[in-house]
């Protein structure tokens, strides 16, 4: 009966990661060979992963997040890259990637990128990288951005092939090819990564430019909107929800609701919310300043202070008794002069000591020697009964030298013993510390599906998908439906496979058939995939780019694959800069109007052989 009071809430500590700096690897055998191994780099907006296409189970060597932490002015020795951060949060303001959304912009950035991977997987750089280059980009990659990349790895690094490709197209290949299935292949892609999602539609093995679809809505918005709903709730945790934190929870803690609606009806029940909610702890102090302290350590503060002021009153005890001796020994040698029989000097003291009558000076005696005797009484018993007579005396008003005065003035005013009062409830530190995570679980997640909460004006996952399918034939659409496949980091929330079925199942017509994979790593199958791609072709073959190529066709050639975008090029045509109009450079001489001659001066004539001279040259 006892167990069913028991709290059942959940606590989770922040397990605050902190990176530790990538090893520099020795590069294999197989990467000197006449025919270098490829070097696989899947260039994500959020991870950046890359290691050496040599067998099939070969895994990314490195995998870090795509920042450097570079403040202004400094050197690129003391750039620090991924890994070698070991904490970014007092370096967010210094944070710096070469990406804007999900594009490379930032290429100089992107040579730092370079640089680490090249030097820890054992390559020098300085002079030339031998080793084919495999690169994922973004879905309809913009042509300047392909020049400017293949501008950096042909000059820079002078590569000898470099292949592009589209992350998750490389993970749709890999996952057909675990799933045997027979090529060409059809579906359509959802693709949701740290700053963009994606509808890819793939017919016959192609990718479908024309039709696909992006949303800037992904993770990065997910992990802001929990931010600021944890900022908003708790304004006391300000600086503790750090967005590695909300990171942590969105990736550890968050789920995807099947029906959204019914879930947060659920959430209503107070039951449900002590079972799934989660509280998260913080890192937090026992001793906060102006906080409770122990019955023990209050007693023991007191007995510092009784002991302290002890000491202060004694040592202004025998200041006092001293004072007294003298002013005594003082009196008692002019009242020596009265039984000597020298009025003259007893008067004269008299006026000095302003007294009026040697009756005066006798009972000014009579007090200064009860007073000596009274201070020598107290520095004699006072061993004993010291305590007492402190308390004692701070309860009541005290005589000038012994009162209040003589307390040290930086004794707090709670120096007064204790009096007996009401027990105060004992304030739980670490429950004031806790993060109750409670529908912020499901509510980030669904910016997915519903973008609208953060004032985004643009369509979610599923209302992305069903437009680009409406651009297809009812035969096209059943066999893109056939094959949905989901991949992405951000596809990793628990219950994402079930939501797409269901918004599927509604969208579809009656009785329509439909499948929905998910891919066995999403965060990891786009370098698995462009790994198995480099495999499978050559360097020099299909879907590779040649220096000579580079050369010829621009920096902006794609050569298409079957993870590739479409390569479609843009011939600018220059406008021709408009001249002034000269009737005499487009005409012959002979047809010169004979306004025109006779608009010549005079004074001109000398001048006229060298005009039509150069009319002539230009002319011809």
């Amino acid at each position: 009966m006892a167990s069913k009071h028991e709290p059942v809430y959940q606590i989770f500590s922040f397990q605050d990661f902190k990176s530790s700096p990538d090893p520099i690897y020795e590069p294999p055998s197989q990467s000197l060979a006449p025919t270098a191994a490829p070097i696989v780099i899947d260039n994500g907006s959020f991870q950046t992963r890359a290691g050496w296409a040599l067998e099939e189970r070969e895994a990314p060597r490195l995998i870090f997040k795509s920042v450097a932490a570079r403040s202004r002015g400094a050197a690129r020795s003391e750039t620090q890259i991924g890994n070698d951060i070991p904490n970014l949060e007092p370096l967010r303001w210094l944070l710096k990637s070469q990406f804007d959304r999900n594009v490379v912009v930032n290429f100089e950035i992107q040579e730092l990128m370079f640089d680490h991977v090249f030097a820890h997987l054992g390559i020098g750089s300085e002079g030339s990288v031998s080793q084919p280059i495999v690169v994922t980009e973004a879905p309809c990659n913009p042509l300047h951005c392909r020049q400017m990349m293949s501008e950096l790895l042909f000059e820079c690094y002078h590569v000898p092939y470099v292949s592009y490709g589209v992350d998750s197209l490389y993970s749709f290949y890999h996952n057909n090819t675990q799933r045997s299935v027979q090529p060409p292949h059809t579906g359509i892609v959802l693709s949701s990564g740290y700053h963009c999602s994606h509808i890819l539609p793939v017919i016959n093995g192609r990718f479908d430019a024309v039709n696909c679809k992006r949303m800037n809505v992904a993770g990065s918005q997910s992990a802001s909107y929990l931010q600021r709903l944890l900022q908003l709730k708790y304004p006391g945790h300000l600086a503790a929800v750090t967005l590695s934190r909300v990171e942590e929870l969105l990736h550890e803690h968050s789920y995807i609701a099947e029906d959204y609606q019914d879930e947060l009806e659920k959430w209503r029940s107070p039951e449900f919310y002590e079972r799934e909610v989660h509280r998260m702890q913080l890192p937090f102090s026992g001793k906060v300043p102006g906080g409770s302290v122990s019955v023990e350590e209050r007693h023991e503060r007191r007995a510092q202070q009784l002991r302290r002021l002890q000491e202060i009153n004694a040592r202004r005890r025998e200041e006092k008794l001293l004072q007294d001796q003298e002013r005594l020994d003082r009196l008692m040698g002019v009242q020596e002069l009265l039984e000597d029989g020298l009025l003259d000097h007893f008067h004269k003291n008299l006026v000095e000591l302003n007294m009026d009558s040697a009756e005066e000076l006798q009972s000014y005696i009579n007090k200064l020697q009860l007073a000596v005797e009274q201070g020598r009484h107290k520095l004699l018993h006072s061993d004993g009964a010291e305590g007492k007579t402190e308390v004692s005396e701070l309860e009541h008003p005290m005589d000038e030298g012994d009162g209040v005065a003589l307390m040290d003035p930086d004794f707090p005013e709670d120096t007064l013993p204790e009096k007996p009062a009401h027990v105060q409830p004992v304030f739980n530190m670490a429950e004031y510390h806790q993060l109750f995570v409670g529908t912020e679980r499901l509510r980030c997640p669904e910016l997915l599906f519903q973008p609208s909460p953060t004032g985004e004006e643009q369509m979610g996952l599923m209302e992305a998908l069903q437009y680009v399918l409406a651009r297809y034939t009812p035969e096209q659409q059943e066999a893109l439906v056939s094959n949905v496949f989901l991949t992405g980091g951000n596809m990793l929330y628990p219950g994402m496979k079930e939501r797409v079925e269901r918004e599927l199942l509604a969208m579809r017509p009656f009785q329509s058939q439909f499948k929905v994979t998910m891919a066995s790593q999403p965060a990891l199958d786009a370098w698995y995939g462009a790994r198995d791609w480099a495999l499978e072709h050559p360097a020099g073959g299909e879907g590779w780019i040649s220096r000579q190529e580079y050369e010829e066709k621009g920096g902006e050639y794609l050569s298409e694959h079957c993870a590739s975008n479409l390569f479609i090029p843009m011939k600018l045509v220059k406008p021709l800069l408009a001249r002034p109009a000269e009737p005499s450079v487009t005409m012959p001489t002979s047809t010169v109007p004979s306004a025109a001659v006779t608009t010549v001066t005079p004074a001109l004539t000398p001048s006229c052989s060298a005009v039509t001279a150069d009319v002539s040259m230009v002319a011809s």
